[in-house]
């Protein structure tokens, strides 16, 4: 899975990812947005943040979605 713009460090949140360079969990940022708040209300909550970290956090959520497996289950 691609990093580019998010860290994974045991030492950092216990290694939950994290928008790089900071210690905003990339799930924080996702619901924030899925709750409904613009890229501003977000950078307006986390003055650390930037848009490029906003953006990194999706494309990480993005790929572990894409990537997860999922059970089939026949057809009847």
């Amino acid at each position: 899975m691609a990093l580019d713009g998010v860290s994974i460090d045991h030492r950092v949140m216990g290694g939950v990812p994290c928008i790089e360079g900071t210690r905003i969990p990339v799930a924080t940022v996702v619901a924030l947005l899925g709750r409904g708040l613009s890229f501003q209300d977000v950078l307006a909550e986390y003055p650390t943040l930037s848009e490029a970290g906003i953006l990194a956090g999706l494309r990480f959520a993005a790929n572990a979605v894409d990537e997860r497996e999922l059970p089939l289950r026949p057809s009847a």
